[in-house]
Order: C-alpha cells, then sequence, then structure tokens
C-alpha cells in the first residue's frame, strides 16, 4: 500500500494501550513521502471529534463532518497496522498543519 503526506488513514490501535480490543482510529500522515517509501514505519497524528480549540489542534473536515488533528499526539506506527487509505487533506488544512508543526516545534 502507498502511503502519502497528508493522507488520512484508518489505523488499527490494537497494543497501544496495552488492551487487546481492536479499535480504529483515523490519522493524518504527518512524516514526509521518502521516509514513507524507504521505511516500513509512518508517523501520524490522531484525529478526533473532539470541539475543543487547543492551539496544537486543526480544525479538517472529514467525509462531511468536522474534526480535529491532534498534532500534539503525533506518533510513529508500523504500516502494518494501517487499514486503508480514507481521505487526504485540502491544501489549506496542509498550510495550516505545517504552520502549527513549524510553531509548536521549530519556533
Amino acid at each position: 500500500m502507498e502511503i502519502s503526506q497528508y493522507q488520512i488513514i484508518l489505523v488499527n490501535t490494537v497494543g497501544d494501550t496495552g488492551n487487546e480490543a481492536s479499535k480504529t482510529v483515523q490519522c493524518v500522515v504527518i512524516s514526509p513521502d521518502e521516509i514513507n517509501i524507504n521505511l516500513n514505519t509512518v508517523t501520524i497524528a490522531p484525529v478526533t471529534s473532539d470541539s475543543e480549540g487547543y492551539p496544537t489542534r486543526v480544525k479538517v473536515k472529514l467525509n462531511n463532518k468536522f474534526g480535529r488533528v491532534v498534532l500534539d499526539q503525533i506518533i510513529t506506527i508500523e504500516k502494518q497496522r494501517i487499514i486503508k487509505v480514507v481521505g487526504e487533506l485540502t491544501g489549506s488544512e496542509v498550510k495550516k498543519i505545517k504552520s502549527v508543526l513549524k510553531e509548536t516545534f521549530v519556533d
């Protein structure tokens, strides 16, 4: 499965909290394409339906519903946990995510 930066993916979260119950979560791929092509891992940020407007959470529209990309909970996972690609962010959403990432981790 080919994975690209800023795609929205569905991820199996088994093992994340020690609970073996299967759960799926929508996430946004944060890692650049060079990493996504060459490594068996991808870096992702979960998407929540939470309506709180924290500065590290970027509002996005997924399947005609709004959610927030949680940039303060970025993790790296094995690609085998990806179930499928379910969408892609818009140009304005990508721009906002880049801005928040830069402000949070660079500046």
